[in-house]
Order: structure tokens, then sequence, then C-alpha cells
């Protein structure tokens, strides 16, 4: 029994990097997706617009297999219409990172977009009158500002990502919720290895909560102070 608790220990760690990389993936989308909501390009805004609305009403678990049999199927395609007989086989690591990364960064758009819209405008332009161009804006009032807005909606999806990771071991990933399942069938003892599973997730999300709710307090000093 100690061998199968090793291997979802094992598996654990790939859950933290899947779930760590697309949390990198859904950040760099969410960024760039509140900015073509912002900008006031319609193109940019209807590309915005409809990524937010097309991804977050379809089930993780679909958009999930559709990347990965469907990219499967369409590059399979593309290579023998190029001529090419061989097959590609999507990396289940990858394709579980860029899948969860793409979903999540629909609800990252929002939270960024929110956290913006929540800087009064007036800041940004007395940053504009003292002669700061919109990267040097962005980086020095808008971005500190963005993340303490940012950060409870931010800290919200990342639990939820956290726990979406599970799906990748749909697509054959063996991360500790695949290992759990091997196990649990092997020894027919499903209740210990996932409820150990269900601890190992707890962990994680404790340990996320405690460092997000450190990042908050850091980035709420200026304005408790400010009450005071």
């Amino acid at each position: 029994m100690n061998g199968y608790y090793f291997s979802i220990l094992h598996g654990a760690l790939l859950t933290v990097g899947v779930s760590l990389l697309a949390l990198l993936v859904s950040i760099v989308l969410g960024l760039l997706g509140a900015a073509a909501k912002l900008s006031g390009n319609k193109i940019l805004v209807a590309i915005g617009t409809a990524y937010t609305t097309v991804i977050r009403g379809i089930p993780d678990l679909v958009v999930m297999l559709l990347v990965f049999y469907g990219g499967t199927i369409g590059l399979n395609h593309l290579l023998t219409a190029m001529g090419s007989k061989g097959n590609i086989d999507i990396n289940p690591f990858f394709a579980g990172v860029l899948t969860i990364g793409f979903i999540y960064g629909a609800y990252m758009t929002e939270s960024f977009r929110g956290a913006i819209l929540s800087i009064p405008k007036g800041q940004m332009e007395a940053a504009w009158a003292f002669g700061m161009g919109r990267t040097q804006t962005f980086v020095r009032i808008t971005a500190p500002q963005m993340v303490r807005y940012a950060l409870p909606s931010f800290t919200n999806n990342w639990l939820v990502l956290i726990k979406a990771t599970a799906l990748v071991s749909l697509i054959g990933l063996k991360e500790m919720t695949y290992l759990a399942k091997q196990a649990s069938a092997a020894t027919r003892s499903p209740f210990a290895f996932f409820l150990f599973t269900a601890a190992l997730f707890l962990v994680y999300t404790s340990v996320s909560l405690y460092a997000l709710r450190k990042l908050n307090d850091r980035y709420s000093l200026g304005a408790k102070r400010g009450t005071l």
C-alpha cells in the first residue's frame, strides 16, 4: 500500500507543475484579454468579448477534450494535406497546461479588467501630465493598484484552477488523481486513496491561501493606513 501512496505523492508534484504553468499562461492571456477589451478598438474588443463569453460558457471538460482530441485530429489532417505520412500525438502535459491556462485566461481577463476599471482615471491622467509614457504609467501606477483590486478574484480563480488540474487525468496525464484511480482499482480501496488525494489538494490550496493572504496584506497596506 505504501508504494501507491508514494506514487500519488510523485503525481502531486506533477499536479503542482501543471497548475503553476497553467497559471502563468492564464495571467498572460488575462492581461492580453483585458488590454483588448479596454483598448477601445472595436475589433480587439470583439475578440476579447468573444473569448471570455465562449470559454466561460463551455464546461472545462468539454474544452479539454476538444483541444486534446480535436487538436490531434486537426494536426494530423494538416500533415496529411501537406503530404506527410507521420502522425502527431499531443503531449498530455502540454495539452493540460495550455488548455487550463486558456480556460482560466478568460476568467483572469475579467478579473484584471475589473481591477483596472476600479483605478481612478485621474491617477493615470496625472502620470501622463508629469510626462510618463503609457508603459511607465502602467508599471508604476496601474499595475501595483491592479494587483490589489484583482487579488480577491484572482485567489478564487487560482483555487478553482488547482482543482481543475484533476481533469488532465482524463487525457492520460499521470497526476495524483490518475494515480489514485489506478491505486484504488488495483487494491479495491478507493476511499483511502481518494481521501489521501483530497488531503493533498487541501494542503496545496491551504498553502496557496496563506501566501495570497500575505500578498494581499502587503498590497493593501497603504490603503489600510489611508483609512485610519
